[in-house]
């Protein structure tokens, strides 16, 4: 507020009211993955948001959502190294033993579980397996 940043005081607003929302909707305080798991959401949301206001023709919406995820970005973990998520992926494969992509749930588990506490896209994990059974 003191520093006048507009972008950054309704960012903050909007994560402290969405961490109080999932109080309570749990009925206790969130523990930090918990937590950490609100900001991920938040900043998929705004990713979502983006590409229907680009899509839509609203690039000054699109440019303050850019702004927003660049606040919530600040209170997550740094985002996992390609060659850590591709190595977890290929190790997930073959501690599943999967050989098609009919196995895709198998491995998309096995390889989140290797990526815990890591800041890394779902969707990116999900195209780079469904890339690698494809071609195994």
């Amino acid at each position: 507020m003191r520093q006048h940043d507009p972008v950054r005081l309704t960012a903050l607003r909007m994560l402290k009211a969405a961490l109080t929302n999932r109080e309570v909707e749990r009925g206790r305080a969130l523990d930090a993955a918990e937590s950490q798991q609100v900001v991920v959401s938040l900043v998929k949301q705004r990713k979502d948001s983006i590409e229907q206001f680009t899509k839509g023709g609203r690039q000054d919406l699109a440019d303050k959502e850019a702004a927003e995820i660049r606040v919530l970005e600040a209170y997550l973990p740094a985002a996992a190294d390609p060659a850590a998520v591709e190595r977890a992926v290929i190790d997930a494969i073959a501690e599943t033993g999967a050989t098609s992509p009919k196995d895709m749930g198998k491995v998309m588990k096995a390889a989140m579980a290797r990526l815990a506490g890591q800041a890394v896209d779902g969707k990116t994990v999900n195209e780079l397996v469904r890339a690698k059974l494809a071609g195994a």
